[in-house]
């Protein structure tokens, strides 16, 4: 059976899956992707890089539509390679985001197209308008995201099916398209991630090693921005810092943008926050590590106190998901999806986004009472296990799903998911 997957940033959303399928033997696996270094055995790699121009001349909001049909025809023709090498896969699984999935179908008729839709724009009620400071509303934000979401609903009618990876996320898209987008995460390997008692780490150069009886709150993003409410997080650390003053921080994050705007004055949000925060932070307490390899990042979570995770109404992050599988004390936004999983007071706490007094009084009481929230991170992981283990739960689903396709069967239709109007209760 051949399985090809598609996806610009290799492998995505599909590491697990793909991993699982590349190791039996009877299964092949394509992946299509832009330039990439991270190699997965038993996986073919077809490489392509779409020809964008740097200046174009169609109005701004046709532009990242321009970019998308461009994208899309650059991965037409790498299937079209594939075709004249003689593989025709059972099944194509892809990220549409980018316009990656828009031709698939002229090259591979027969094959079901599986479609991972991530986000639907909305001018009012998500991502957009919702930080005032750095993503206000617009006059034209609703002609705009129009637009946007002009490639997903071309990618939609194109495909056998849709997936998306949370109820809320899934509530985003119109209910006629939610009827053919079944929720299906990717998964957290919870084996792995896992709680380490033992678990230390060495700063370089002040040479400080933190262990987990040390106060350690900990930050994860791919990159530091606002999206990711750094902006937040770090306009309350010179409170939390004179509060206790034996904790310390690290900070995991590149200092590119992911989501977010560039800082209105140039340079990265890094530099913004410690320039508006100079001679209020005790910077010998406050370590930024940048990107750091998988098992670094494992390590943090292993040491981490309290993990602090905010973000506007947008995806969710793995390193959520895998801070509560690692057993963390997890400080989250109530903002969706997050609070999606996490509840006030049971394995987590939820803040106002907005709000560095909560997030600092919710660090106090942690480091204040630590022993009384063990219950907390053991929930937290119970939490991670039970809904989205990778090889308990999540991928017999997209075996199931996948099959499901390839036998020429439609998946059964679910209700739409509650809407933008979800409101979630802080105790």
């Amino acid at each position: 059976m051949t399985f090809l997957f598609i996806h610009q940033n290799f492998p995505g959303q599909y590491f697990h899956i793909v991993r699982r399928l590349a190791g039996q033997n009877d299964k092949r696996v394509y992946f299509i992707t832009q330039t990439s270094q991270i190699e997965i055995p038993g996986v073919s790699k077809i490489v392509y890089k779409p020809e964008l121009p740097e200046l174009s001349s169609c109005h701004p909001y046709a532009a990242p539509f321009d970019a998308a049909v461009r994208t899309g025809t650059a991965v037409a023709e790498a299937c079209r390679k594939l075709l004249e090498a003689g593989v025709v896969p059972d099944i194509v699984v892809g990220h549409c985001g980018w316009g990656e999935t828009l031709f698939v179908k002229e090259v591979f008729p027969r094959a079901p197209l599986l479609t991972y839709f991530e986000f639907f724009y909305h001018a009012q009620g998500a991502d957009v308008g919702f930080d005032p400071e750095f993503a206000p509303s617009h006059p034209d934000d609703r002609s705009r995201l129009q637009v946007r979401n002009a490639v997903t609903r071309l990618s939609f009618a194109e495909c056998d099916w849709g997936q998306a990876a949370t109820a809320w996320q899934r509530s985003l898209f119109p209910a006629a398209m939610q009827a053919r987008i079944t929720r299906l995460h990717e998964g957290v390997d919870t084996a792995t991630v896992k709680p380490d008692p033992g678990a230390w780490i060495k700063l370089a150069p002040q040479n400080i090693v933190l262990t987990r009886s040390d106060e350690v709150i900990t930050y994860v993003s791919r990159n530091l921005e606002p999206y990711r409410g750094f902006h937040i997080f770090m306009r309350a650390l010179p409170e939390i810092l004179r509060r206790r003053p034996r904790l310390h921080v690290m900070i995991v994050g590149g200092d590119g943008l992911s989501y977010s705007h560039p800082p209105p004055y140039g340079g990265s949000y890094r530099e913004m926050m410690l320039a508006e925060l100079n001679g209020r932070l005790d910077l010998s307490r406050v370590h930024f590590l940048g990107s750091v390899p998988y098992a670094t990042f494992l390590n943090v979570l292993q040491v981490s106190s309290a993990h602090v995770y905010l973000t506007y109404p947008f995806v969710l992050s793995w390193s959520f998901l895998e801070a509560m599988s690692a057993g963390c004390a997890v400080i989250g936004s109530a903002t969706p999806p997050v609070a999606e999983v996490l509840r006030d007071r049971e394995n987590g706490f939820l803040v106002d986004f907005l709000s560095t007094e909560a997030l600092c009084d919710r660090v106090d009481e942690i480091h204040g009472h630590p022993n009384r929230h063990q219950a907390m991170r053991e929930a937290a992981r119970a939490t991670a296990i039970r809904d989205f283990d990778t090889d308990a739960v999540i991928l017999p689903l997209w075996d199931r799903l996948m099959k499901t396709l390839i036998e020429g069967r439609r998946p059964v239709e679910q209700p739409p998911d509650p809407g933008l109007g979800t409101q979630y209760r802080i105790v």
